[in-house]
């Protein structure tokens, strides 16, 4: 029974129809909540018994880090790529990561995947729902819910087009003589597409291309398709549910559109539907937007059981090119702790550029000028978004991390390597769980060519390996992509065993000048405590120990080089892009062995 002396499957029903009544108030489909709560739960399996989960239970530990990757970013002869991304993960990510996002694995016309043909099956030049049960059965499988759109090509829209269905009611609509300047959008494209229906012209609403049409949730039977599409994902072993474009989900013509009260509660209602039919599901919410707008999807620890840290990317770039960690040192010191039950997700690259929405605010426009002018030398290209009056200003820069680390803002220098892994372990030791790019781990450089095969700025970061060159060059020791590799894996590795690592452990800011950059966990249930301090700038730095407040007892020592600190009153010099976890020592005592006579 739950607190209230509802029985649990009383609860939900109550609570699924609570989330109803808010987002359907004052649509024409208000009248259909009653009925629509019997149809999700059929739809989730929930109709029968269900146990309510407990709050507030963190499902996660210090050992949790995802790799993310598209289903084909490596490729053999006559293998299926999931196969091969199988095999990649058994030979190099076994007991390194604990889970993987595989980008859209689904049949798909545009983005790379994100404009989805159909979301029931998996596109065959990838494989068959049996590789991703494959690896779903080995690691802790991250999908995607293109929920906001869907491709022009695929049959629901086809039936719009035809006013069959399903379909016919599935797509949002507007007339092009109303006010839509307050939209907020990420392109510069037409935010409609005028389309010949049998209904005669109609203008859909396409936030992102015009491949990739707006699904219309004020329509209760596209909510109750994507609850059975959740359902079936669930059956195919995903358990953590990457929520693509939420905030875009709910329209108001008249409105930004953006992050309206009714998507929050599509996130509460899915929520509430997912971790009933899973309790250790999780729920991932992507919103590349400003900071404070980015948190809200927390919610009251019912919405999103992460989000992206979206401001890390940028910041911890321009912190290392500039050689100056202020504002990354003020950003974090003004994030509030993850409530217990959730956590960040913690990113520096992945397969979409380094999005700039989340440093409005946070830098200035002649800070922002100066570290787009780096990357830009640093082959980075530049996707704009539209602004009300036809005014441009930049949504992100398409680049490889390891090529958007290769300098400062003076230029390219021979401090690549160093400064590419002074960012891995400041993100690694951060609350929160950490998500690795594929071609991070591999330190990928940018693909020019397919820029140029594609016509994609995007497509800079999401090179495609042949197999057996990969593994000609994870097995040359002079390989800077086997260095890359070993160095990364060697950091998580020794992540995963502090339990001050753990992502909702204790994390307090360091104040150690604008040169050295640090911040201090703690786990309180298992007593360890470790300060990470990074040099981000291109000189040898000194680190007075004393700063740091540490206890004489026991001594203390650096966890990834091993060095021991037994006398705390001297200073430590810190390499250009070093970092040092620093925790208490451990101390082996050996214990004589007495022998009876």
């Amino acid at each position: 029974m739950t607190p209230s002396g509802q029985s649990d499957r009383e609860w939900l029903q109550a609570r699924v129809q609570q989330h109803l009544e808010v987002i359907y108030a004052n649509t024409d489909a208000s009248a259909q909540v009653q009925e629509l709560v019997p149809q999700l739960l059929q739809a989730m399996c929930l109709e029968h018994e269900v146990v309510t989960p407990a709050p507030g239970r963190n499902t996660w530990s210090e050992r949790d880090a995802l790799l993310i990757t598209y289903g084909d970013s490596l490729l053999a002869p006559d293998e299926k790529p999931l196969h091969t991304l199988k095999r990649f993960l058994d030979a190099h990510a076994n007991g390194v990561i604990s889970g993987v996002h595989i980008l859209p694995f689904y049949p798909w016309t545009s983005d790379d995947g994100f404009a989805v043909l159909d979301y029931s099956s998996v596109n065959e030049a990838l494989g068959e729902w049996e590789d991703i049960g494959d690896i779903a059965s080995a690691y802790d499988l991250m999908a995607d819910l293109v929920v906001n759109h869907c491709s022009s090509r695929s049959p629901w829209f086809e039936n719009f087009l035809r006013d069959e269905s399903p379909g016919r009611d599935y797509f949002f609509t507007a007339d092009p003589a109303q006010d839509l300047s307050a939209v907020v959008r990420p392109r510069t494209s037409p935010l409609l597409r005028t389309v010949d229906t049998v209904r005669g012209l109609r203008h859909v609403w396409c936030t992102f291309s015009h491949d990739q049409v707006d699904l219309d949730f004020r329509n209760p039977e596209v909510l109750l398709q994507f609850v059975r599409i959740v359902r079936l994902y669930l059956d195919q072993g995903v358990r953590i549910f990457r929520l693509d474009a939420i905030a875009f989900l709910w329209k108001i013509p008249g409105t930004s559109c953006l992050n309206l009260e009714q998507t929050h509660e599509v996130v509460r209602l899915f929520r509430t539907l997912i971790e009933h039919a899973r309790p250790d599901a999780i729920l991932i919410t992507e919103t590349n937007i400003p900071n404070l707008e980015n948190l809200s999807y927390f919610g009251n620890a019912n919405e999103a059981h992460c989000v992206y840290n979206f401001s890390l990317p940028p910041l911890l770039i321009n912190t290392l090119l500039t050689g100056d960690c202020t504002y990354l040192r003020q950003w974090l010191m003004a994030m509030p702790p993850a409530r217990s039950g959730t956590t960040f997700f913690n990113f520096i690259a992945s397969h979409d550029g380094i999005g700039l929405r989340p440093v409005e605010g946070l830098l200035s426009d002649d800070e922002l000028s100066a570290l787009l002018s780096a990357l830009q030398r640093f082959g980075g290209q530049v996707s704009w978004r539209a602004l009300e009056g036809g005014e441009q200003r930049p949504y992100e820069v398409n680049i490889a991390l390891f090529d958007a680390l290769q300098g400062t803002l003076r230029g390219p220098d021979a401090l690549a390597f160093s400064r590419f892994v002074c960012a891995h372990a400041i993100m690694f030791a951060l609350e929160g769980i950490p998500g690795l790019y594929i071609h991070s781990l591999l330190g990928t450089r940018n693909d020019y060519q397919r820029v140029e095969n594609t016509g994609h700025n995007r497509s800079i970061n999401r090179h495609q390996w042949q197999w057996e060159m990969l593994e000609v060059e994870l097995g040359d020791a002079e390989s800077p992509h086997r260095q890359v590799m070993l160095a990364l894996q060697g950091l998580l590795r020794l992540r995963g065993a502090q339990p001050a690592f753990h992502p909702n452990a204790a994390q307090f800011t360091l104040q150690l000048g604008t040169a050295l950059f640090g911040f201090s966990r703690h786990s309180l249930e298992r007593e360890q405590q470790i300060f990470c301090v990074s040099n981000i700038s291109d000189e040898p730095q000194t680190l007075n120990l004393l700063d740091l407040n540490l206890v004489e007892e026991g001594g203390w020592e650096d966890l990834i080089s091993g060095q021991a600190y037994l006398d705390l009153d001297h200073s430590v010099q810190l390499a250009p892009y070093q970092t040092v976890w620093i925790s208490r020592r451990i101390v082996e005592i050996k214990v004589p062995v007495i022998h009876s006579q």
